[in-house]
């Protein structure tokens, strides 16, 4: 069952922020809000009119004030300077959680209406309602939509792939929210917080060149696929790339190893199903060949190692990665840059 609301609650009431009013709906507004519907709110709302009918509206208007009534929903016209602009309604759920939803109508787009309601909507849910988390359900095409939630303090959380249908076609939907210990999003910490949910992340590898006295260099032959490849693995969140390689030569070969200048960094385009990738090579040093007889290797995922020479590579290791060994023994001078294995000065 829905969380009731906190503290004694008898009629809906009447939020307020300078001009921009949040009101219960009342019958009387049927008219005057029926035939701002038009196909924008249709296309997301997937309603085959863009205008309800008279007795459809007065229908879903009656329905707002009992389910107020039922302690399941909020909604509210969002009033500007006297005129009714669109619509907010937070759907209640347990725990503690609200659903949120809006519209603004087209006279109205366009001054912010959306996410200064919406974010009126969440404050005042907080306070009134006590929930501990809203959140909100939006077409990732919409973007106009997933502008409103993040202006309004929602984080971007995540993609629930193809969970939703929307004109009869499979979509998907992405989800945003807000918890009430969240700073404020006018905040320095609540826009910060906002802006890093939205950038793009990239996977960043991090690899080692270990070479032997007589300037061999080691590769692994790994469990999980067929190619041989340098001894490294994925920087974890808030890991440098020098401590991973540390690390994962540490997990991965039981081998003490010291990163040191940085010898390339490769990017790789998405290949085979894996997104694309930042990798960076670190020179691991010069040891005796004989260092490998004392490793002990993760069974899960080493197989075996070897000491390797340019005639050894090919066939052996995948092509950019042959490209990057080749580009490293070839190039002597500073830290090289390269796309897919290839310089590109």
């Amino acid at each position: 069952m829905p969380r009731p609301y906190a503290g004694v609650v008898t009629a809906q009431p009447t939020v307020r922020d300078g001009e921009l009013v949040l009101r219960p709906w009342r019958l009387e507004d049927s008219d005057a809000t029926r035939h701002l519907h038009d196909d924008e709110i249709a296309r997301w709302f997937d309603v085959p009119a863009a205008h309800p009918s008279e007795q459809e509206h007065r229908s879903w208007i009656e329905r707002t004030g009992t389910e107020w009534a039922e302690r399941s929903r909020a909604t509210f016209v969002v009033e500007w300077r006297g005129h009714a602009a669109g619509t907010v309604d937070v759907r209640l759920q347990d725990p503690a959680v609200g659903v949120l939803s809006w519209a603004v109508y087209a006279p109205f787009r366009g001054r912010g209406l959306g996410w200064r309601a919406v974010r009126l909507l969440v404050e005042w849910s907080f306070d009134a309602l006590a929930l501990d988390r809203v959140e909100a359900h939006v077409n990732p095409r919409n973007r106009a939509s997933v502008r409103t939630a993040l202006r309004a303090g929602l984080r971007r959380e995540g993609l629930l792939r193809g969970n939703a249908r929307l004109a009869g076609v499979t979509q998907d939907t992405l989800v945003l929210g807000r918890l009430r210990g969240d700073a404020h999003p006018d905040s320095r910490e609540g826009f910060t917080a906002m802006l890093d949910s939205t950038l793009p992340t990239k996977r960043a590898i991090a690899q080692g060149v270990l070479r032997s006295t007589t300037g061999r260099i080691l590769l692994c032959e790994l469990v999980y696929k067929g190619e041989w490849d340098l001894p490294g693995g994925v920087v974890d969140r808030h890991e440098s790339p020098a401590a991973c390689v540390v690390r994962e030569v540490r997990e991965e070969l039981d081998l003490t190893v010291v990163a040191g200048r940085l010898l390339a960094v490769n990017w790789l385009p998405a290949l085979l199903g894996w997104a694309d990738a930042t990798v960076f090579v670190f020179d691991l040093g010069t040891v005796d060949a004989a260092v490998v007889d004392r490793a002990r290797l993760q069974q899960r995922e080493i197989r075996a190692v070897h000491w390797t020479g340019p005639l050894d590579w090919a066939g052996r290791v995948a092509p950019y990665n042959e490209r990057l060994l080749r580009s490293l023994h070839e190039h002597t001078g500073g830290t090289l840059y390269l796309e897919d294995g290839t310089p590109t000065g």
